[in-house]
């Protein structure tokens, strides 16, 4: 088999069926559908700061010139030009600002990553049920290409954001150093309902999940679920404007361009849900899920009017009671937020890779990185003395 590495810049240039076929894990925010509604949307590509650069890795066999055709798409990496770090979760700031007090160009970067998606999965797509060793040969191969491509860019350095702790440990052996950093997961422990999780925590905690549920539930009329391939175009409205109006209550930037949603719709439906809100016949709130067999992935929370508690039933509760019941073993919530500590949210490492070109920067970054993986043990430590579980985190 041989090998050989296209990079493009189109997204139309690569095969949306081949692209799926690779290897996601339980991921599916790298899925041809959702970089499409990113690119659509204006999200990604020009004037947004998250230039698009495809890294292809493509098989042909040595009959293959007896027997002419396209090539197979054995690897791909989805890299990123960025002129920012918004939009990425794994904060580089200062970095950025240790680097430019120096007078070293921190700006462009490559970055590989979900873009404006706070969410673990496979960075290196590989074949699905390929050998080992094949599958080895050609991550390395992609490491390389990605390297070669930075070089190529003349940019200052590499990030990979939220792999696999084995890509992770893959990376390290091709000269991009670890970063530890963490999130809060709520794993499935095979509960048969909700009342069976409750059971696992301390009385008091126990009692203050069910009166919050209470009180949000009491004030609207209804929390429902909505598949993807069933939402209306004033649905789609609706989470585009609560997206917006979160967004912008907390002081954050709308990466994701109006339009985003709608085209998401239509291009990946069968992995969306919808929690919705109605109270007098309105839609008041909903939070956008993303599921898999794998994970279910909470995303977009929004309400048009502060109901106390609506955020943890609609965004957390209703959440676990759904993996609970089809039996999702994973629950992520999104990037920070320590009070999904104190409702069964435990800390879970996160992993990055990174690689600097400039050696006085790059000494730098990797003595942080040092002690901040020192550090980082201790603090989850103390993060999960405060667990609500009666005998420490499940």
């Amino acid at each position: 088999m041989n090998l050989t590495v296209r990079v493009c810049r189109e997204l139309s240039s690569v095969d949306a069926a081949s692209w799926d076929a690779l290897d996601h894990g339980g991921s599916p925010f790298l899925e041809f559908g959702f970089l499409r509604a990113l690119e659509e949307s204006g999200s990604i590509g020009r004037g947004s700061g998250w230039a698009p650069v495809w890294v292809l890795v493509e098989a042909s066999d040595s009959a293959a010139a007896a027997r002419p055709g396209p090539p197979t798409l054995v690897g791909a990496v989805a890299c990123f030009i960025k002129s920012h770090s918004y939009g990425e979760y794994i904060f580089d700031w200062s970095w950025a600002s240790a680097s430019t007090r120096a007078g070293i160009p921190y700006y462009p970067k490559l970055v590989v990553a979900a873009p404006m998606t706070p969410a673990s999965g496979p960075r290196l797509l590989l074949p699905r049920d390929a050998d080992p060793a094949l599958r080895r040969a050609i991550a390395g191969v992609l490491c390389d290409a990605v390297r070669s491509l930075a070089q190529d860019l003349e940019v200052s350095s590499v990030h990979w954001l939220f792999t696999t702790a084995d890509e992770q440990a893959l990376l390290e052996a091709h000269g991009f150093k670890p970063r530890a950093s963490f999130q809060f997961h709520w794993r499935n422990a095979g509960y048969a309902t909700f009342d069976d999780f409750l059971a696992t925590l301390a009385s008091r905690k126990r009692k203050q999940i069910r009166k919050e549920r209470a009180r949000a539930m009491a004030e609207v009329d209804a929390l429902e679920f909505v598949p993807g391939d069933a939402l209306t175009a004033a649905d789609l409205d609706h989470i585009d404007r609560f997206y917006r109006v979160t967004t912008a209550h907390h002081g954050g930037r709308d990466y994701l361009r109006p339009g985003f949603f709608h085209a998401l719709a239509q291009s990946l439906p069968h992995r969306m849900v919808w929690a919705r809100v109605r109270r007098a016949g309105a839609t008041v709130a909903g939070a956008l899920y993303f599921e898999t067999p794998q994970a279910l992935y909470g995303r977009y929370w929004g309400a048009d009017e502060d109901i106390p508690f609506l955020h943890f039933e609609t965004a957390y509760y209703a959440g676990i009671e759904r993996c609970i019941a089809r039996g999702t073993p994973l629950f992520e919530a999104g990037a920070q937020g320590e009070h999904k500590l104190l409702r069964g949210f435990a800390p879970a490492p996160t992993h990055s890779s990174h690689w600097i070109l400039d050696p006085r920067l790059r000494d730098a970054v990797e003595r942080f990185l040092e002690q901040e993986a020192d550090a980082m043990p201790t603090y989850i430590d103390e993060l999960e003395q405060l667990m609500p579980y009666k005998r420490g985190p499940r």
